[in-house]
């Protein structure tokens, strides 16, 4: 474990909100913002209509923005969150989750709680000077977010679909390397 669970989570969800805007748009209903909501284990104020919906929409560019500043533009970014939405740490518990730190109110809007909690654990990973870990996807038709967690930094794709297509296409390369008989036998 490289960050404590809730950054891990927070992180996980921020870049899945972010990657959600890629085509195709995953969060266009209430009930993808339920099922996004449920993923990450949210809890707190969920209003389940139309006007959270867009609020948690609109927030994904300023997400993006944040996860893939360099660590100086990082810092001034989560600072500017963290003023912005008047954040106070404060440890809590509930549900199966130990103490962990929540910086808004539980009755604050959505949007508001994740751009904070993304923002918190931002601070963790600049202070651990760790942002390499944030990276966009080495798929040349991909421009998704990359969040890797692996102890050896060996995640370079958002996805299975774009890990298998590209191993695919190395698979290939490396056969139209050989003649139809086989590699060349040496003698």
């Amino acid at each position: 474990m490289i960050f404590g669970d809730d950054v891990d989570v927070a992180l996980q969800s921020a870049v899945a909100l972010v990657n959600s805007a890629s085509s195709p748009d995953t969060l266009e209903t209430v009930a993808d913002l339920d099922t996004f909501w449920t993923r990450f284990g949210y809890t707190g104020r969920h209003d389940r209509d139309r006007t959270e919906l867009e609020q948690v929409r609109e927030i994904r560019p300023t997400l993006r923005a944040l996860l893939l500043a360099d660590r100086d533009d990082c810092v001034g970014l989560v600072n500017d969150v963290l003023r912005r939405h008047r954040a106070l740490p404060q440890l809590e518990r509930h549900g199966d989750t130990d103490w962990h730190l929540h910086a808004i109110d539980a009755d604050a809007p959505l949007a508001d709680r994740i751009m904070v909690e993304t923002a918190m654990s931002l601070v963790d990973v600049i202070r651990a000077d760790e942002l390499s870990r944030l990276t966009i996807c080495d798929d040349d038709d991909c421009d998704a977010i990359v969040l890797d967690l692996s102890r050896n930094r060996s995640r370079r794709y958002c996805s299975t679909a774009c890990t298998n297509r590209n191993a695919v296409a190395a698979y290939r390369r490396r056969q139209a390397g050989t003649d139809r008989n086989g590699p060349a036998q040496v003698r």
